[in-house]
């Protein structure tokens, strides 16, 4: 029942995410740019306050690595300027399917071989964003598309990087630190840009610290107990929770067309999870 519940929070923090940056950008309390500068620095100050208790508790040292910075930085940024576009239910939909086809289609590349089964699954999943996709008046702005499929590709390769570490926790709270320069460069890139209010930069703040530092590191504590196959099957949830959210917090509409196109690719790609576990 314990990992139950972290695991639950957890993935409440991944939708938190969304909805915070949506709930930000929205009615331009805050600037996407800004949004990500701000979330990525409380971020890293939560993060390195845990990494400092624990290292005195277990002994970890500090690891990551720039191009996993790098990496994080540009699944932050352009899902951040994503969200300027596409509603929550819709950006964490793509953002997910992204990493995961990612993750999937790393296999093939490292010189895997999927089965019948799996390609059917990714063809599902495919067809899915070809349904969300065709012209209509519900159709998600294709700048948002392309930008959130843009953060699920860098969450996917950077989960890659951050597979295997023996300590994940260090690894986030350091790759977070290291993102730092990024993050002054785009304030000074954006500068005449840049405006917020305390709303905004509150929304933000609990983005980086709660959601992202605090959420990361129950996620840290929930992988010790999950099989990878449990772990990769529960983070399809998260854009269901993200969809609840947005319609709580937003009262944004979930159209037919979200409900259809999102279970054809959620189901799609738990074909090829599902599969890919039992070969």
């Amino acid at each position: 029942m314990y990992i139950l519940y972290l695991t639950l929070l957890a993935l409440i923090a991944f939708a938190a995410n969304s909805i915070l940056c949506r709930l930000a950008l929205y009615d331009g309390l805050m600037g996407a740019g800004t949004f990500t500068a701000f979330r990525m620095m409380s971020g890293a100050v939560m993060l390195g306050v845990i990494f400092s208790f624990r290292k005195q508790q277990q002994g970890l040292r500090v690891s990551g690595s720039w191009l996993a910075a790098s990496l994080l930085f540009v699944y932050a940024i352009t899902f951040s300027y994503a969200y300027i576009a596409l509603d929550i239910a819709t950006g964490a939909l793509i953002l997910f399917a992204a990493g995961q086809v990612t993750l999937i289609l790393s296999v093939v590349v490292l010189g895997g071989r999927l089965s019948v089964l799996e390609w059917g699954g990714l063809f599902l999943a495919f067809m899915g964003f070809v349904y969300l996709m065709l012209p209509s008046a519900t159709t998600p702005s294709w700048y948002g598309f392309i930008l959130m499929s843009i953060s699920g590709v860098a969450w996917g390769f950077y989960t890659l990087q951050g597979k295997g570490s023996k300590q994940p926790l260090a690894d986030t709270a350091s790759n977070f630190i290291r993102c730092l320069p990024l993050v002054v460069l785009l304030m000074l890139l954006s500068f005449e840009y840049t405006h917020f209010n305390m709303q905004g930069m509150w929304y933000a703040v609990l983005s980086g610290a709660i959601a992202s530092g605090v959420g990361y590191t129950i996620w840290y504590m929930a992988l010790e107990k999950l099989e990878t196959i449990h772990a990769a099957v529960v983070q399809l949830f998260v854009p269901v929770l993200a969809a609840v959210g947005g319609l709580l917090f937003l009262d944004e509409v979930i159209t037919m067309r979200l409900l259809l196109s999102g279970s054809i690719i959620l189901c799609g790609i738990l074909l090829v999870i599902l599969q890919r576990n039992k070969t």
